[in-house]
């Protein structure tokens, strides 16, 4: 099985992107409403998705309403924004992998910039760091550097760092670490998370490979608001693992590990995302298969989670979920469904309830707001 087609199956093929752009327009009614882009995936599918469309979200009602699309950008997996906003760069998941820049001076008008390669294959994840964008390479398990020009381009690769393992190499997120210093990659196919520095030519040089459990596949992770722990996902072994980190020296110690599922035994289940609530108590993930959100609190001050509860996502493979500017509803890309649901959310005890459809979008892939 090829690794496209490995994905596929497991429904894992990148990570597709809904994101807020800069402003923030009225609607008719005079209600506050959010412009948002969202991504599906194009080249697969039954039906394959539209590719990279542009909505908006009420604040009162929490409706997703898709008003337009943009052609010619096939497969968008993630989005990452320039410093002022002023620009989206979307990786084209596709091999030749590519990035795509695209001003958002008018946010509800996206307009293309540019589209270089990566020199890798079928980007994941993105991240702008400084005066470069890096992407996670999940089907060459690289990691690419691209210098950003002053006008929000994208110019030319700078460097490509190659994972390597007893299983094939496959990178899934590229991000900075809290104090801006230190890049972190994650990556799936070696079980390990790669902390690099980046130089002012644009190299990267290897600072920790932290090696986890065999066969956990870690697939993303998200860093605490103190900076001093991050939980990575495993998307193979349907775990949690705590990571202690060191910023002044660039390195991470695994602790606790937990499971997504509190004690449920579905057929098969491969989370997706996870990320932190805003004010750092709680963390959710996504489990595919099982089709919820696991909820957890923090404890001491992130040191460690307590397995809190499972809610049905509403549809079936949740890809990815975020939460609304408010911190009060949450947004599910239910892929195989074909829809974005909403969950309302109880900001003080982190509780989620039962969900609407508020938008249907085919192989929908990533739901998020800037």
């Amino acid at each position: 099985m090829t690794d496209l087609n490995r994905r596929r199956f497991l429904g894992a093929a990148g990570v597709g992107g809904l994101m807020l752009a800069t402003g923030v327009p009225a609607s008719a009614q005079g209600r506050a409403v959010s412009t948002v882009y969202i991504g599906s995936y194009t080249s697969w599918g039954n039906p394959p998705g539209p590719g990279f469309q542009v909505g908006t979200v009420d604040s009162a009602t929490g409706k997703l309403t898709i008003t337009r699309g943009v052609s010619g950008i096939p497969d968008p997996s993630w989005f990452a924004y320039s410093r002022d906003g002023r620009v989206v760069y979307t990786t084209i998941e596709t091999d030749p992998g590519k990035v795509t820049a695209l001003s958002i001076t008018d946010p509800q008008r996206p307009r293309v910039l540019n589209t270089v390669n990566v020199n890798g294959a079928g980007p994941t994840h993105a991240t702008v760091h400084g005066k470069y964008l890096l992407t996670a390479n999940y089907s060459s398990g690289s990691v690419s550097v691209l210098s950003l020009q002053a006008d929000g381009k994208v110019g030319r690769v700078t460097d490509v760092v190659t994972h390597s393992g007893s299983r094939a190499a496959h990178a899934h997120q590229v991000v900075s670490d809290p104090s801006g210093r230190w890049i972190v990659a994650v990556d799936l196919g070696t079980d390990s998370v790669y902390v690099y520095g980046i130089d002012n030519a644009g190299k990267l040089k290897l600072n920790q490979q932290l090696a986890l459990a065999a066969g956990l596949g870690p697939r993303h992770l998200a860093f605490h608001p103190n900076g001093r722990f991050a939980y990575v996902l495993g998307e193979l072994r349907s775990e949690v693992t705590v990571l202690a980190w060191d910023a002044a020296a660039g390195k991470f110690t695994a602790g606790q590990v937990i499971s997504t599922l509190g004690g449920a035994t579905p057929p098969e289940n491969y989370p997706g995302e996870i990320q932190i609530s805003p004010d750092g108590r709680f963390v959710y993930a996504t489990n595919r298969g099982h089709d919820s959100l696991a909820l957890f609190t923090v404890c001491e001050t992130g040191k460690t989670l307590t397995f809190v509860s499972t809610t049905p996502t509403g549809g079936s493979w949740p890809r990815h979920f975020t939460f609304d500017p408010a911190g009060t509803r949450v947004y599910v890309s239910n892929q195989r469904a074909g829809t974005i649901n909403v969950l309302p959310r109880d900001p003080r005890t982190g509780t989620l309830g039962g969900s609407v459809v508020t938008a249907k979008v085919n192989n929908v892939g990533i739901v998020s707001f800037k």
